[in-house]
């Protein structure tokens, strides 16, 4: 009798306990592109550190950061996993959010495909071999980036016609997703694109006659890429969630730095969903378009001469004061607490 009476007694101390535990989990609703330069992220909440630190990640997958800015608007996203500029442009329009982290640099790369690809030989410059494409083949080379407004175009353009000075009767950009682009590269839809991690290390795999033409540098010095972005009013609601947050994205930096093959699962999780296997993701974790940062700081001179770029082109209307747009209290904070 006794023993039924304490069983019941767990019992019912277990139906209190559970709600409290499910109380304890913060919601986050995240939107994130599926790119390397998001790695961070998919390292923190694939080992669970988000989850052990009460943050119910609930990750939801865009195609760019420009299609992820319409949910941020409309208050269906607490954190933005994307490139600074479409922040910068939303911000422009009262969009408010605040960048927490960094996560990566100079992602974005310049592939030509097999048929462009003969033209960049050795010392040719992107205004010849560009030239060359349309004076043999009758016709501008398509070029394919994210849409206007994001990091993948407006690199793409700094580098064709800022760096580069090609004709822009030599090249054609075309906007498309993510998946698109790399799948139109593949069959030679396009003569080259704009692209991240890990869709060089992907296609480069597929057709090694692929070739990468242009790193981020080159595309655009200290091109500034993927970053963690934060409503005002999730921050004002859950300092402790933002914090713990960031705390594990330090973290998953050191990770991928130090150790980018215990880091390699978790992102291949993410990414890979079978399509992409653990080799691949893990090559693509070191290539020359993986640089990981967190400091939220280190980019933003960078991102000023994106936006001042950006204007010229026409993709932003005037420039906007960066002050308000990066908040690093949460970064020193977590430098400070020694998280790694």
């Amino acid at each position: 009798m006794l023993s039924r009476l304490v069983a019941a007694g767990l019992a019912v101390a277990a139906s209190f306990a559970l709600p409290s535990i499910a109380a304890a989990q913060t919601p986050m609703r995240v939107g994130v592109i599926p790119i390397i330069g998001a790695a961070p992220l998919f390292v923190a909440n694939g080992a669970g550190w988000l989850k052990q630190a009460g943050i119910d990640a609930r990750v939801t997958t865009f195609e760019s950061g420009p299609n992820m800015i319409q949910a941020l608007a409309s208050g269906t996203l607490d954190v933005y996993v994307a490139g600074v500029m479409p922040l910068a442009v939303a911000r422009a329009k009262g969009v408010e959010s605040k960048v927490v982290t960094a996560t990566a640099v100079e992602e974005m790369v310049f592939v030509a495909g097999p048929k462009l690809a003969p033209y960049f030989a050795d010392g040719v410059s992107a205004a010849d071999a560009l030239k060359q494409f349309r004076a043999k083949e009758g016709k501008a080379a398509r070029l394919a980036a994210q849409p206007p407004g994001s990091v993948p175009n407006t690199t793409l353009q700094h580098w064709l016609f800022a760096v580069g000075k090609v004709d822009k009767a030599d090249a054609e950009i075309i906007s498309m997703g993510i998946d698109g682009t790399q799948q139109a590269v593949l069959v030679g839809a396009v003569e080259g694109a704009a692209i991240r991690e890990p869709a060089l290390t992907i296609l480069q795999g597929r057709n090694p006659r692929i070739k990468l033409v242009a790193t981020g540098g080159e595309m655009f010095p200290s091109q500034p890429g993927t970053v963690v972005a934060v409503t005002p009013a999730f921050m004002a609601a859950n300092p402790a969630a933002v914090q713990a947050l960031v705390d594990a994205l330090v973290r998953a930096d050191a990770m991928l730095k130090a150790k980018p093959a215990e880091a390699a699962p978790f992102v291949e999780q993410s990414l890979g969903k079978g399509i992409v296997d653990l080799a691949t993701i893990t090559k693509a974790l070191t290539s020359p378009a993986s640089r990981f940062i967190t400091d939220p700081r280190a980019i933003i001179d960078a991102t000023a001469k994106m936006q001042s770029y950006q204007v010229s082109i026409g993709t932003l209307d005037k420039e906007a004061p960066l002050d308000g747009l990066f908040e690093p209290r949460f970064y020193d904070q977590a430098v400070k607490s020694g998280a790694k």
